[in-house]
């Protein structure tokens, strides 16, 4: 599985990184805008992420933004949207709000409130069919 994080915060990142490395390979984004460029940059090698893990308060671009572009790409690019990459949106928020506009306007796949527990990641994972 190849992962890309997408947070600003450097403890989340190296959880994060700690709990998925065992998955496969991690890459790191600091914002929506490192996330969108790593994501078209792995789409144009042939090498796409199957999963992004990212934080909707960043600077320069939320995730909401870079999830939008995201989504945006991969239709360009004539990718069906069952086999788009996931994406976790994660948050210390948990309104209805914030999960209506990550899930149904964003597009994302899961939606996990933080602090992110290893085994709600990794059920979720599984479901998903991301690892056995």
């Amino acid at each position: 599985m190849k992962t890309l994080i997408v947070e600003d915060d450097f403890i989340s990142r190296r959880i994060l990184a700690q709990m998925l490395s065992p998955y496969g390979a991690c890459d790191i984004a600091i914002n929506g805008e490192e996330a969108f460029l790593a994501f078209k940059l792995a789409l144009d090698e042939s090498a796409p992420y199957d999963l992004i893990c990212m934080d909707i308060m960043m600077p320069h671009m939320n995730g909401q933004d870079a999830l939008k572009l995201v989504r945006a790409l991969e239709k360009e690019r004539g990718i069906p949207e069952a086999q788009g990459v996931k994406v976790f949106m994660t948050s210390a928020k948990e309104g209805p709000r914030d999960v209506v506009e990550a899930m149904d306007q964003g597009g994302a796949t899961v939606y996990i409130v933080k602090p992110i527990g290893k085994q709600k990641l990794l059920q979720e994972l599984r479901i998903l069919g991301l690892i056995d």
